[in-house]
């Protein structure tokens, strides 16, 4: 519930203008998040110590109590009553939220109060109020979106302050990891001290985001794949005697798998997005990947019509295009530059089969299917309307995940199956396909299989450097794995087929499996 009432506005006359979020020169409305979970013992301390001179820059400081245990909510209603020159509120959350949920509540509230900036503080008293000016400059000078306190630019630093070691070499190791992934230069990705562009972070779905520890990651991630623009500081270390409550394995974990989990979706290697990823469905690079193995096929043709269904934003069609063929796209949303990256582009849901517009084009020479089967609830009804926009023997290209894969195999045997976020149990996927169901599907709409080809893990969407000795050998090692058992080991089955009965056979390599 909230306090009721909110105290008054308060500016100072005499600070000097300062460069607005929008480029206008006015003070921005400047807001603080004090997060707090059972933090009684320390909040008062920690709303004492922000700066004298810095409080009247403050819109609001909103105290956010996650259903604490103990009296948190009543020492923040008390220090309200005291203290004016603070304009406080006081929230507290009938139920926990968690810390990620905790935030995207704050923020919420932010957005709706119309602030400009937002700084993210905690109540148990971790990270220095004191710096409150230097971690909301960058945002007032409009140089970046986001500015992160970092315990790890000072050398030296965050062992000074009383950070255990287990914990120092941890955050080395996993921020190095998560530098490497996503290919940014952080000092430190688990601060959680941070200011935020209020804009910023409402262009951002955080809904989408955990409401656990690891959402800090997240959002990271997030920030990166929008392209914004951050700034870190220096902050000093302190850990005192707070309880926490946080994890670390399981932490360490959820972070490392957010961001493979980006960078395979960045890769096209799964698909939707993260929370953290934008919705176009990206290229994969690897010519071991699906879409390596399709530009190949169409590499061997010549000049033709193809009709690539579910084509999202177009990026893999002006690959196709760039081959010297005739691109078609058809998507449910129209994306942005997809009709600059395609010939032709329909917006259509593929669940209610082919269009009638494109049914009256030109018939097709290939119609490539590539990754959006498995997103349809009657892939057959749309396999067997192909027959009216393709050429006689005309080709169909497809590629669907493998649910025989060991992974999916292994879960359900456990008793585990559910959803994921992406991959081959994404979220998306509402029908799932093994060697044999697919082929047998095809075979209903008339397709017959010329080649078949198993992909393996999506290994070098993981690392920028494929070609080290242990990434080789793994990549060797699970094409082996590949090769011997490809409805055990396969991770995507890609397929060309042909409309009447070919004449063909189908691959050699994967004849036999």
């Amino acid at each position: 519930m909230f306090d009721g009432g909110t105290m008054p506005e308060v500016h100072d006359a005499a600070r000097p203008p300062l460069v607005a979020l929008d480029g206008v020169m006015t003070a921005p409305r400047i807001g603080i998040v004090v997060v707090a979970y059972n933090a009684a013992a320390t909040l008062a301390q920690v709303l004492d110590r922000i700066p004298a001179d810095f409080r009247s820059r403050i819109e609001e400081v909103l105290v956010c109590d996650d259903a604490s245990q103990d009296s948190t909510y009543l020492v923040g209603l008390g220090y309200k009553q005291v203290v004016t020159d603070l304009p406080l509120t006081i929230v507290r959350h009938p139920h926990n939220l968690g810390y990620g949920g905790n935030q995207k509540a704050a923020y919420r509230l932010a957005i709706e109060r119309g602030l400009d900036i937002v700084v993210l503080l905690h109540g148990d008293g971790q990270y220095a109020p004191e710096c409150l000016p230097e971690i909301v400059a960058p945002l007032e000078r409009g140089e970046c979106d986001a500015v992160f306190g970092s315990r790890m630019m000072v050398k030296g630093q965050a062992r000074k302050g009383g950070m255990p070691l287990y914990k120092f070499v941890g955050n080395r190791i996993l921020t190095r990891f998560e530098n490497r992934v996503l290919g940014t230069s952080l000092s430190e990705f688990h601060s959680g001290y941070r200011a935020y562009n209020v804009k910023t972070l409402a262009a951002l779905d955080l809904d989408k985001n955990s409401d656990g520890f690891h959402f800090d990651t997240q959002i990271i991630i997030q920030l990166v794949d929008a392209g914004k623009r951050i700034v870190e500081i220096p902050i000093p270390t302190y850990y005192g005697d707070e309880i926490c409550s946080v994890n670390g394995m399981q932490y360490a974990r959820d972070c490392a798998l957010d961001v493979v989990r980006y960078r395979l979706a960045k890769q096209g290697f799964l698909a939707g997005g993260p929370a953290t990823v934008a919705s176009e469905y990206m290229v994969k690079e690897s010519e071991d990947s699906s879409h390596g193995v399709i530009l190949d096929w169409l590499r061997q043709m010549p000049a033709s019509r193809i009709l690539d269904l579910g084509c999202s934003g177009g990026a893999f069609a002006s690959r196709v295009r760039a081959l010297g063929h005739h691109v078609t796209g058809v998507d449910f949303n129209e994306l942005p530059h997809v009709r600059e990256r395609c010939d032709a582009f329909f917006q259509a849901d593929l669940d209610l089969g082919i269009p009638d517009e494109v049914a009256g084009c030109e018939p097709f020479d290939v119609v490539i299917c590539a990754d959006i089967l498995e997103h349809l609830r009657r892939p057959e009804d749309l396999l067997a309307e192909l027959s009216k926009v393709l050429v006689p023997r005309g080709a169909v290209i497809a590629s669907v995940p493998n649910f025989g894969h060991w992974y999916s195999r292994g879960r359900t045997a456990l008793g585990l199956f559910d959803y994921d976020q992406r991959g081959i149990l994404d979220h998306g996927h509402v029908r799932f396909f093994t060697r044999r169901s697919f082929e047998r599907l095809t075979r209903a709409a008339g397709l017959t299989p010329l080649r078949r080809h198993v992909t393996g893990l999506p290994l070098d969407a993981l690392t920028k450097a494929p070609q080290r000795p242990l990434a080789r050998a793994v990549r060797t090692a699970d094409r082996l794995a590949v090769a011997l058992r490809p409805t055990l080991f396969g991770y995507q089955l890609v397929y060309h087929l042909e409309l009447a009965a070919a004449t063909g056979v189908v691959d050699a390599a994967h004849a036999a499996a």
